[in-house]
């Protein structure tokens, strides 16, 4: 009886700990990184990209619909559909985007050239669907459960700052490892060069907004966020390359401008200009 009482007592206070904001916030941070490892793999190679041959694309050949439940994009097999569109000489477009919601005959994919010869159940096999969105490639959805937690703990039945400073902590890192890799762009080529497949893949400035503008909507009037947001947007305008930081200055513009607004007194403002990685309480250089 006792053995079973003190294995209780440690199942309850091991899922406790399991439960606190902070031990989730790591959680999903260290998944987040893990995905945007897997699907952004190469170093960020500056701000040139090859320029898109979308545009010299007629009308598509074929439109495949989604066919069967309504569900969500889960994960696409890159390679299948590249190799698809090679044999076969044309271009596949994936209509969505991982992470998009598709109703039963929306479509799911254009096919351009001689891809409209690619069998239906060929490109639908490599497309992964279920109810509920999920980290395996969709490294926005950790970006969304953090932002999420953040904006919960600003609500004003809540009213808890500081675990919203640690969710920011938790963005900070998932946006630093963004920055400094690679974000394919929406085209995919063949080794020669020749475009074969369009995918939809959110950009530096998508991710750039969803971690800041929710965040600022709702905690701008609070010292601790303003200062904590400071404090990432000056940390990655210092170690991320120089073609991250034009969004990033756009963010800080739009911090002042909410700082100007909701804060009346100068001192307060002042205050609230000050970076502080803690929020509030921790040691400022400037």
């Amino acid at each position: 009886t006792l053995a079973c009482f003190a294995a209780f007592l440690y199942l309850i206070d091991y899922a406790a700990r399991l439960l606190r904001p902070i031990s989730i916030l790591t959680r999903v941070g260290n998944e987040g990184l893990a995905v945007i490892k897997s699907v952004y793999p190469d170093p960020s190679l500056g701000p040139g990209f090859p320029k898109s041959q979308r545009r010299a694309l007629a009308l598509p050949e074929r439109v495949i619909q989604h066919q069967g439940t309504s569900a969500i994009v889960l994960a696409v097999n890159l390679e299948k559909l590249r190799s698809e569109a090679e044999r076969s000489h044309g271009v596949i477009e994936f209509v969505p985007q991982v992470g998009d919601f598709v109703a039963v005959d929306e479509p799911l994919f254009n096919l351009y050239g001689g891809a409209h010869t690619v069998e239906d159940d060929a490109l639908r096999s490599a497309v992964a669907l279920g109810s509920e969105r999920t980290m395996e490639q969709d490294p926005t959805f950790a970006f969304r459960i953090v932002i999420d937690i953040a904006l919960k703990a600003l609500s004003p039945a809540i009213n808890d700052p500081t675990t919203a400073v640690l969710a920011i902590d938790q963005l900070h890192r998932l946006l630093r490892s963004v920055g400094t890799r690679h974000l394919r762009t929406d085209d995919i080529h063949d080794i020669s060069g020749q475009l074969r497949l369009i995918v939809r893949t959110p950009n530096w400035d998508d991710f750039v907004h969803m971690a800041f503008s929710e965040i600022r909507a709702c905690g701008a009037n609070n010292l601790q966020i303003v200062r904590r947001l400071r404090a990432m947007i000056e940390n990655l305008n210092e170690t991320l390359p120089g073609h991250r930081q034009r969004e990033l200055q756009v963010q800080s513009k739009l911090l002042d401008q909410e700082i100007e607004r909701l804060f009346r007194y100068p001192e307060e403002q002042m205050l609230a200009r000050i970076a502080d990685s803690q929020g509030l309480g921790g040691h400022s250089s400037k």
